[in-house]
């Protein structure tokens, strides 16, 4: 077997070194998680639930040393990384809570004697998951899933590898079956073999190639796929806007994550009445946040997860500066131990430019002006991903209207684009296929089975 090291983005250090599976290894856990399912699925809603509500306790318990852990993987500023392992548990608390009444039994009313709709398990689950948020990614899917009664299978990125094997570690602290939720600690190599393995359905948070990908090998086997891919949010300000609260958001919206974040605001489209003021507010904010060692509750943006990333980063910036793009703040990397990029903010861009046509995951932000909300909303669909968009006005008619008009699969309005268990997540276009989180997203792998019931006719007796 080959080795994956993987590395502290803000030192560019080796933090540890793991194993790399073989095809064969792959198909042992399969195999395991096959036999583990036959037990969890026949378990009623509520005592899964129960087991989610052990989870959440543990996510609390150990939130210091897996925020840690997430921090030295991929360079996530400490404060955000606490956040996201908060988030886990409260999505483990919500199906919890809710599980039995999404997958209670739907009565349909018909001529016959009884008809329902019930929500039945696939069966063993695999889950392809990307660096940017380690544990939420992962949590999001398998909780919902999980709950539902089927088993799951993590390949994560091989980028940390240390939070997948953390994750179902909780899962067995949380005092789970064995091999309920299984981690394979490989490359994509180890990816492709688990997709083309005896499972019945994956779902896959990453880059729109590595959708294809995946949707391309379980096609083949009419596997069930969810595809949560990549995005370029619109950030629309129309000139009734609160300037400074919108100038504020849009800072933090492009900044989190150090704008590795598939729902970062990534295209900001600002109506001309109001461009100047809001740019001068936008870069105010963005030199007021602290870039710096990501374990210090202070930083507010971290380093690029790799030098490779980094270097696109730049790329995408030099190629708008290139072609008459004009840098206001940033725009360059910075010169220090890891892969630190400075906040970038760039005016005068158009469609020839990669950091509005392509998405950007680093912290660069282009302001297009537009000339009125028409506008706006043809320049916020003018883009191959639908994932996100922020609207930001003081008339909520108004923005409500609006975001019924943009082709993206969540819509804020005065709020920057997060997710929320209570909300189905996903998108359209090249963003992605399906739902996750909310009623919905539990009902991403069950199957829908149609139940009819009719009397047995009585037989006329006749003396």
């Amino acid at each position: 077997m080959s080795k994956i090291e993987t590395i502290n983005p803000a030192t560019g250090k080796i933090l540890a070194t793991y194993e790399n599976v073989n095809s064969d290894e792959v198909s042992r856990k399969v195999k395991a998680a096959r036999e583990a399912s036959v037990k969890w699925k026949k378990l009623d809603v509520a005592e899964r639930a129960e087991y989610m509500r052990r989870l959440g306790r543990v996510m609390r318990k150990n939130r210091e040393e897996y925020a840690r852990l997430v921090t030295e993987e991929m360079g996530k500023p400490i404060r955000q990384s606490l956040a996201e392992i908060e988030k886990c548990a409260w999505v483990c608390d919500y199906y919890a809570e809710h599980a039995e009444a999404f997958l209670r039994d739907e009565i349909i009313p018909t001529e016959f004697r009884k008809s329902f709709v019930s929500f039945e398990p696939l069966g063993v689950v695999a889950c392809i998951m990307p660096w940017n948020f380690p544990f939420w990614q992962v949590m999001r899917f398998a909780v919902p899933a999980l709950t539902a009664g089927n088993v799951g299978l993590l390949k994560h990125s091989s980028i940390c590898l240390g939070s997948a094997i953390k994750i179902e570690q909780a899962f067995m602290d949380a005092g789970f079956p064995e091999n309920i939720f299984q981690a394979v600690v490989g490359d994509s190599r180890a990816g492709e073999a688990l997709v083309q393995s005896n499972i019945d359905a994956v779902s896959v948070t990453g880059s729109v190639n590595t959708g294809r990908r995946v949707a391309e090998l379980a096609s083949k086997d009419l596997k069930k796929f969810v595809l949560e891919l990549g995005g370029s949010d619109p950030f629309i300000v129309l000139e009734d806007a609160d300037l400074n609260q919108t100038a504020y958001m849009a800072t933090q919206s492009r900044l989190l994550n150090t704008g590795q974040s598939c729902i970062a605001a990534k295209r900001f489209i600002v109506v001309k009445e109001v461009a100047d003021k809001f740019t001068m507010l936008f870069v105010e904010n963005t030199q007021s946040e602290v870039v710096g060692d990501p374990l210090d509750s202070k930083t507010t943006v971290g380093p690029l997860v790799r030098d490779s990333q980094r270097q696109a980063l730049a790329k995408q910036v030099d190629d708008a500066k290139y072609k008459g793009g004009r840098v206001l703040i940033g725009g360059r990397a910075i010169n220090r131990e890891g892969f630190f990029y400075e906040p970038t903010i760039i005016s005068n861009v158009n469609h020839h430019m990669e950091v509005v046509r392509e998405e950007v995951f680093g912290p660069a932000a282009p302001i297009i002006v537009v000339s009125n909300e028409e506008e706006a909303i043809m320049e916020a669909n003018n883009s191959e991903f639908g994932l996100g968009a922020s609207i930001w006005t003081n008339n909520i008619g108004r923005g409500i209207g609006l975001a019924r008009l943009v082709e993206t699969g969540i819509v804020s309005v005065n709020e920057m684009v997060k997710s929320d268990p209570r909300l189905p997540f996903g998108g359209v276009k090249k963003s992605g296929i399906g739902r996750e989180l909310s009623e919905f997203g539990i009902k991403e792998f069950v199957n829908v089975k149609s139940v009819v019931v009719k009397d047995i006719a009585s037989k006329l007796l006749v003396e």
